[in-house]
Order: structure tokens, then sequence, then C-alpha cells
């Protein structure tokens, strides 16, 4: 003991320095890490008031030659003065005709105010067996501004490739539109019986009308046993 403690007062100033770059060195990672800490909880602060806009071509349930453009905010903040600018990228007249009719939607020349998370937008509908070659070959985009909640802006352009959808078919009806009409139908039906416009035909079988097949039926069993005999 006598001699570790010999050794730490004869080396006392060396330790303090060794202790002192320890600490130095335990601070300089301490304030890294925490920079790095604070950095990733601006960024996931960012993205959690940060607006996302998506276009999509998607085709209708129960057509699925009849397509339409789903303008939705995927992000998780709002989208503010939402501006689309439309232009050919390839396909010459018959995707500038795509243009034209998706942009009826009145949308689109306006623009969108508020954009909440979540909240999707449908274009005007467009038939693909109408000038089919000439529609599925051509590629649009839209020049979309917005800005978020904080007042940052986006600028981006959003591309839409109508030959990504050549050879999509449909086998048979949509499991939920083939309720739909089961349903209407049957709500007819029941309409139709309510207002006496269509009667349900029935046969009434009283206690009367048993008893009289069972006599007739037995009478035909007399008859048989009389046959028998004879």
């Amino acid at each position: 003991m006598a001699e570790i403690l010999k050794f730490l007062n004869a080396n006392s100033a060396a330790l303090t320095v060794i202790f002192s770059a320890v600490v130095t060195l335990a601070t300089a990672v301490y304030a890294i890490l925490t920079w790095i800490l604070v950095s990733e909880t601006r960024k996931m602060r960012q993205v959690q008031t940060e607006p996302k806009i998506k276009i999509s071509l998607q085709s209708l349930e129960i057509a699925v030659h009849i397509v339409r453009l789903h303008v939705r905010n995927i992000g998780l903040g709002p989208a503010l003065n939402v501006k689309f600018t439309p232009k050919v990228v390839s396909g010459g007249e018959s995707a500038q005709l795509l243009i034209n009719e998706f942009t009826k939607t009145n949308f689109f020349k306006i623009g969108l105010s508020y954009l909440s998370p979540g909240e999707q937008r449908l274009s005007n509908y467009t038939e693909m067996n109408k000038n089919h070659e000439g529609k599925i070959t051509s590629v649009i985009a839209f020049d979309v501004e917005y800005q978020g909640s904080i007042g940052k802006k986006y600028k981006e352009t959003l591309t839409i490739d109508m030959s990504e959808h050549k050879g999509s078919y449909q086998l048979g009806k949509p499991h939920l539109y083939s309720i739909a009409l089961s349903l209407e139908k049957l709500q007819k039906d029941f309409h139709y019986i309510t207002t006496g416009f269509r009667r349900v035909s029935a046969d009434v079988f009283d206690s009367e009308d048993r008893k009289a097949e069972q006599q007739e039926l037995q009478e035909r069993i007399e008859k048989e046993r009389a046959r028998s005999d004879v």
C-alpha cells in the first residue's frame, strides 16, 4: 500500500494530465452524440410535418379500360397551395389528348389550397379502348409546386408512363361490385313486394287440404288392397 501511495505521489502530475485527457475525450464524445440526437430529432420533426404529393394511374374495378389519376398526399403534413403544370414527355397528340381528358377536373387548373395527410383527389377519366395504341405508349408529367405548414416550399416533377399498364386485364367481376349488384336486386324485389307491383306467387296448404290429401291416400291404399285380394 505504501508503494502505491509513493507511486501516485511521484507521478501525480502525469496522472492528472491523463485523467484530464480522458475527461476531455468523454466530453467530446458526449457532445457529438448529443449533436447526432438533436439532428435526428430535427429530421423526425420535419418528416412529421412534411407533405408529399403522389400521382398514380388507376383503373376502375368494374371496368379496367377506364382509368384516371389519383392525386394523394402520402406525407404526414398538410400540403398548401398545390399547383399543377401538365406537360407531354412523349406521345405527341395522343399524350396531349390524355392530358386534356384528365385535367377536365377543375382542381388541375385552379390548384388546391389544402390537401390534408392521406387525402385523395380524382381526375376525370379516359377510356383506353379508344385510341389504345396512342394512349398506351404515351408518357405525361406534372410539375407540382406546394408548401408545407411551416412554409417550406417543394417543387418536383411527377411522371406517368402509360405503358406500365400495358396488358392489364381482369377476370370476372370484383367481389364488392357483385355484392352491390345483389343487394340492389334484393332491394328492388323487396320494393316490388311491398308496393304490390310484383307479388310473390305462393301455394297455401291448410289443415283441410291436409285432411283431404290423407283421405285420398287412404282410398288409394284400399283400392290397391282390393285388387291384390282378387
